[in-house]
């Protein structure tokens, strides 16, 4: 392939830079042909010009029929395969899409989920703080309770003592007022004669 274009090319060449030289034969000898008298026609350089251009033109149609057809498939492919891999390239990107929009809202989801757990749990909580709470508040009022009464029985049976032994001491103190050396000989015989006597 690469030949057949580098032969084209100078034949190409070849074609183009032919008539540039035949022009310049002719333009180099003017003042010798004035000076012979002869003139040719501009006929022979017009002929020339036209049969270029065919030469030119078939070459250049030939080398656009044998090429281009290849050249355009080629094309073409390369385009149908970029639009395929945009295509597959865009289908990709809307799934990742649609994938992370339903990974953020199922996250809504789960943080609101997360959230109503964590307010339940919160609630829950507090509700057994609360019981808590009350029950040792309960103990303590009971313990409280067992105190007060405790210590109540333990000063009445303390103010039952005190006034016994207050009872007793005005009673000594009033019998030793009414005891005279005669009641005590009285209450000793008569306690003596109120003995059982053993036989």
């Amino acid at each position: 392939m690469t030949r057949r274009a580098l032969l084209c090319t100078a034949l190409l060449a070849t074609t183009l830079i032919a008539p540039a030289v035949r022009a310049q034969e002719t333009h180099a000898t003017p003042a010798a042909e004035h000076a012979q008298g002869e003139h040719k026609p501009e006929k022979d350089l017009t002929i020339w010009k036209w049969a270029n251009f065919a030469i030119l033109a078939g070459l250049l149609g030939y080398m656009i029929a044998k090429n281009a057809p290849a050249f355009f498939a080629s094309r073409t492919a390369t385009i149908q395969k970029g639009i395929a891999e945009a295509r597959k390239i865009s289908e990709e990107a809307m799934a990742r899409a649609s994938a992370i929009e339903r990974k953020i809202s199922a996250l809504d989801s789960e943080v609101a989920s997360m959230r109503a757990q964590s307010k339940a749990e919160a609630e829950a909580e507090g509700q057994r703080v609360r019981e808590d709470t009350e029950r040792e508040l309960a103990k303590i009022n009971a313990n409280g309770q067992r105190e007060i009464e405790s210590a109540g029985k333990t000063a009445r049976e303390e103010l039952k003592l005190h006034a016994a032994n207050l009872a007793l001491g005005l009673a000594r103190e009033r019998i030793g007022q009414r005891m005279t050396p005669e009641n005590q000989n009285a209450l000793v015989e008569s306690f003596v004669r109120n003995l059982p006597r053993e036989n």
